[in-house]
């Protein structure tokens, strides 16, 4: 199973460094999964409904088969253990996505904040975070907090 895990990094998600077309592509979503998951660790607890919303918004986000979704938290999930802070995800979704694309990013992360109807403090504080690192605004961060709560009438 790792050496299936390792063979899809090397084929869809290697670093954007190489000059294959796509891999920038593949680290970005690497980068936004991971993203993610350091939001519904938050709290030190990740529970089912955390885990769905983040399994939703990258199938969403980037519209990847089950497998290929699967895939790809396995290998955030790994870069995330591996990484000493969120810096070097959120500088990645920074550079690579527009103002507009960032946003949702910021959405996305809401939405799995609020997946299990408790937003903790370390949650939103990580958000605020991120914000920060993607060069968005403070009304940025409430819109976007406010946008997800009245789509999922909290």
């Amino acid at each position: 199973m790792l050496q299936s895990i390792k063979l899809f990094f090397k084929e869809k998600i290697s670093p954007p460094s190489s000059n294959k077309p796509g891999d920038s592509e593949h680290a970005i979503q690497l980068a936004t999964a991971a993203l993610l998951i350091e939001i519904a660790r938050a709290d030190f607890k990740v529970k089912d409904e955390e885990r769905r919303a983040v399994t939703a918004a990258i199938q969403s986000a980037f519209q990847l088969s089950t497998n290929e979704t699967e895939t790809l938290l396995l290998l955030a999930e790994e870069e995330v253990n591996q990484s000493t802070d969120m810096f070097q995800f959120a500088t990645l979704v920074d550079k690579q996505f527009p103002r507009e694309r960032k946003i949702v990013v910021l959405e996305h992360l809401w939405t799995v904040a609020f997946a299990d109807e408790d937003l903790e403090k370390y949650e939103e504080h990580l958000i605020r975070k991120v914000t920060t690192l993607l060069h968005l605004d403070h009304k940025d961060f409430i819109d976007a907090k406010l946008r997800v709560k009245q789509q999922l009438r909290i």
